[in-house]
């Protein structure tokens, strides 16, 4: 099983920016798509961003597209979602995870998650 381990998470006024890694202990030869979710306290976790380790082809929810960039560097077994022009209601506990079966928007197709890391925003 792969570990992931998220950071870069914090607190920032809305409008600004943030940028949140994730590094897998070892390459996931399991699977091609990494993605990120968030979850507020008190609701279901949302699909945020995925991306494809072969081609960098991205996907992205419509609350987020054009804000947030989901890259990453497979050297490092890491993936990022750099996140601008932040919203309090961006705020959640933001997870990565690996993608097996299944649609790339849907927790229920995604394994191997990480610990979290907080995102708060002001407003």
């Amino acid at each position: 099983q792969v570990q992931l381990v998220e950071s870069g998470g914090g607190l920032v006024p809305a409008g600004g920016s943030l940028r949140l890694s994730c590094t897998a202990s070892r390459r996931t030869f399991s699977t091609d798509v990494m993605g990120w979710f968030r979850q507020a306290p008190g609701k279901e976790r949302d699909f945020v961003a995925a991306i494809r380790r072969s081609n960098s082809n991205t996907y992205y929810a419509d609350s987020v597209k054009g804000r947030f960039t989901i890259s990453r560097d497979n050297a490092k077994n890491t993936v990022y979602l750099q996140m601008n022009s932040l919203k309090p209601e961006d705020t959640a506990v933001y997870y990565c995870a690996l993608h097996y079966s299944g649609a790339y928007d849907n927790r229920r197709a995604y394994r191997d998650w990480g610990q979290g890391t907080q995102v708060t925003v002001s407003s």
